[in-house]
């Protein structure tokens, strides 16, 4: 896991900003960004993997305003210097980083059109054999930090009447995994968040989006503690989860499933958990 810096604030290495984007119409009905257009946006979890991914596919595309953030103050330069972004490293299980967070990105980048929630840890292994500060550090980090962060931006987007709020979750959190029961759990707490958040935008003019990756090839399983040992199902890049992310952005999707295959046991949970729950027992 990669050490964190007190106070949040934007490193001092960093390319500058760069211009505004021109302003265009907001994206009808569902609520969205400026999505083909570019505009403002804060990736959270960008030193690495998914977050990062994600960085570099919104600047590949053109027209954005990137602040990004994460924990790991070098990796984080080296991806803001690529994608032409502000860095601004913090770790967000602090107290108030969220509120410090926000002021730098919105002191930066002058409003919020998309916020992409992708910091993440996890942990493997027995739950009896968890130890009590790992728990604590998952959800803090996969739940809590993000919904701290979602509660101060979200206001912002509400007042612009546009905006799109991009949570990162899990297929662990859809079905539920074996030896990963706290990881698992935060992740469908966040599914379920989303779904309240739907409900309660309605009309405003922001959209919330739930992408839900299977197993990714990034550093996530390294830093756990447990590398992935399973011949199937094969990992995917980060690159295809950034993809997902831009398709739930472009196109205001509510739920991406990335492989999109994964959908299939996901229903077969929700409509018969009794078959889901024998064959995971069985397969594993």
């Amino acid at each position: 896991m990669s050490h964190a810096p007190s106070p949040a604030g934007p490193s001092n290495r960093t390319r500058p900003v760069p211009a505004a984007a021109e302003e265009a119409a907001v994206a009808a009905g569902r609520g969205g960004t400026r999505a083909g257009r570019g505009g403002a946006a804060l990736v959270t979890g960008a030193s690495s993997g998914i977050g990062a991914a994600v960085a570099r596919r919104l600047a590949a595309e053109g027209g954005w305003r990137l602040a990004l953030n994460g924990r790991d103050v070098t990796r984080l330069e080296q991806v803001a210097a690529q994608a032409g972004a502000v860095a601004l490293p913090a770790d967000l299980t602090r107290p108030g980083a969220d509120r410090a967070l926000a002021d730098l990105a919105l002191g930066h980048l002058g409003r919020l059109d998309l916020l992409v929630a992708g910091a993440g840890l996890g942990w493997a292994g027995d739950f009896t054999g968890m130890p009590a500060a790992r728990i604590d550090e998952v959800v803090g980090t996969d739940l809590l930090a993000t919904v701290h962060l979602v509660h101060t931006l979200l206001p912002h987007m509400v007042a612009a009447g546009s905006g799109r709020v991009v949570l990162i979750g899990s297929f662990a959190g859809s079905v539920g995994v074996r030896g990963e029961a706290v990881y698992s759990a935060s992740k469908a707490a966040l599914a379920t968040f989303a779904d309240c958040l739907r409900y309660e935008l309605r009309g405003t003019g922001v959209g919330v989006s739930l992408v839900i990756p299977g197993v990714v090839d990034t550093p996530f399983f390294d830093r756990r503690g447990t590398p992935y040992t399973r011949v199937w199902p094969r990992p995917v890049p980060a690159a295809r989860v950034a993809d997902a992310v831009w398709s739930a952005v472009l196109r205001g999707r509510d739920e991406v499933y990335v492989p999109g295959w994964l959908r299939l046991p996901a229903l077969v949970r929700g409509a018969a958990p009794g078959l889901y729950r024998r064959l995971a027992a069985r397969f594993g």
